[in-house]
């Protein structure tokens, strides 16, 4: 016994969704983009700040084990 295949009423509509991106979506990550370019062509500007001297330390020990 065949079952029946209920159709649709109405056509499946299309759109309706606004896919628009506010101006700060773009904005935003193009200017982190960019200075975090200018640090690293000019990393004169780029002042480390005076921390904990173990953690330098760590890091120069860390950066000689890895050159071996």
């Amino acid at each position: 016994m065949p079952t029946r295949v209920h159709s649709r009423p109405h056509p499946a509509t299309t759109g309706g969704v606004d896919s628009r991106l506010p101006w700060w979506a773009l904005a935003l990550p193009a200017l982190a983009f960019l200075v975090l370019l200018a640090l690293v062509l000019d990393p004169a500007d780029a002042h480390a700040a005076g921390g904990d001297p173990a953690i330098a330390r760590l890091l120069e020990r860390t950066q000689q084990f890895l050159a071996r």
